[in-house]
């Protein structure tokens, strides 16, 4: 097993050595990680992870070799909760569904959760009104609700929710992945805008062999600066929830965007732009970026490019607090319009299908927002897109 788990590291490209692999085994016969899964995880990373930008990487492989494999030192009669838990999810049919009506807005929906929680004294399962699990309260988990806080459930079900009570983790993308086709590299190249800047280190042979000949035959070198590619894009790439189903096909052009612009800046966020970005997902909560940091360090020469499936609560765009993870002072439509005012050279690239997107009411509002400059992210929608931020 852990032989194969060492060959499945090498395989997805992360450097890990025989001497390291070593290490761990060395660890295990100390029984430094006892029988403990959680353990074992956090030894494993500590002796074969040496750049955190490998930190994706080692987790999906290491979900692949142990899934199923549960902790033992705890092991007895007791039921685990989890089961139990998902023995009770309760699925509803559509004529159920269509039954439960929505609340009445945000604020309403956050004042009820607020009582709810003065209210309960502990754990409720199934019915239509506690904190608890299964059923159709709008707050808990593993239940239906058209809008509704989520707490304590794993990933997303139903799309439903308009706020999430839990800490989310988010993962970087990987700028390493091998492109599938070379179409989305060719689409961006309608963006170059070729100059000559910096020092003179590249040979001008047509320019040399003219000076050389004026030269009576007396050899003359002529050097040029490196021609690049001049243009500046903005990248901002929104990460997790929905996009979690997106995440191939994004690092997929986030891989051809990191080989074919020389100044590119990116940064991430979470369904709509609000005050604070973020370069690395796993360290979102201690190195945020102020939004007004990026509107005053890249100037108007810059092309923005935006990249999400625009799928979320209308409450995001429009409302203060309607954020689905934290509180934002001031809405998102609010942040969208000061990019847009600071970079008018700006598109946002939809990974849905372009027939879904009337189906989706945020999609719709991001669209005006972004007056109609939303293009689906096929190699169709990114020659549209890269002639629409060249005109």
């Amino acid at each position: 097993m852990f032989v194969g788990f060492f060959l499945e590291l090498k395989r997805a490209k992360v450097p890990v050595s025989l001497r390291e692999y070593l290490t761990l085994m060395e660890a295990m016969k100390q029984h430094v990680a006892d029988y403990n899964i959680d353990h074992f995880y956090y030894l494993a990373r500590s002796c074969l992870v040496k750049d955190e930008r490998n930190l994706d990487k080692f987790d999906r492989v290491f979900g692949q070799c142990f899934k199923g494999i549960e902790s033992t030192e705890e092991a007895g009669h007791q039921i685990p909760d989890e089961w139990l838990r998902k023995l009770a999810e309760r699925f509803l049919t559509d004529e159920e569904k269509a039954q439960i009506e929505a609340l009445g807005g945000l604020d309403k929906l956050m004042e009820l959760l607020k009582q709810r929680m003065e209210e309960q004294k502990g754990r409720h399962q199934g019915g239509s009104k506690w904190i608890g699990t299964a059923g159709t309260s709008p707050f808990g988990a593993y239940g239906y609700n058209p809008e509704g806080i989520r707490i304590g459930q794993d990933g997303n079900r139903n799309f439903r929710a308009v706020k999430v009570w839990d800490k989310r983790e988010y993962k970087s993308l990987d700028d390493t992945v091998e492109i599938g086709t070379r179409n989305v590299k060719v689409a961006l190249r309608r963006l170059r805008q070729f100059a000559r800047e910096g020092a003179a280190d590249q040979l001008d042979l047509d320019d040399t062999i003219r000076s050389t000949a004026r030269n009576a035959g007396w050899l003359d070198l002529k050097m040029v600066p490196e021609k690049h590619n001049a243009a500046k894009v903005l990248l901002c790439l929104d990460i997790g929830g929905s996009m979690d189903s997106h995440v191939r096909t994004c690092e997929e052009l986030f891989s051809a965007a990191r080989t074919e612009f020389k100044h590119l800046e990116y940064f991430y966020f979470h369904n709509c732009p609000y005050e604070n970005l973020w370069k690395e997902g796993p360290r979102r909560d201690v190195e945020k970026i102020p939004t007004t940091r990026v509107l005053h360090t890249y100037d108007a020469s810059y092309k923005l490019i935006f990249v999400g499936d625009a799928s979320m609560s209308p409450y995001e765009i429009v409302e203060p607090g309607g954020s689905v993870d934290h509180f934002n002072e001031e809405a998102g439509e609010v942040w969208m319009r000061r990019l847009l005012d600071t970079y008018p050279k700006a598109v946002w690239l939809n990974p849905v299908g372009e027939r879904y997107w009337e189906g989706t009411r945020s999609i719709g509002m991001m669209r005006q927002l972004m007056e109609n400059r939303m293009f689906p992210l096929t190699i169709e929608g990114l020659d549209r897109a890269m002639r629409a931020l060249t005109r």
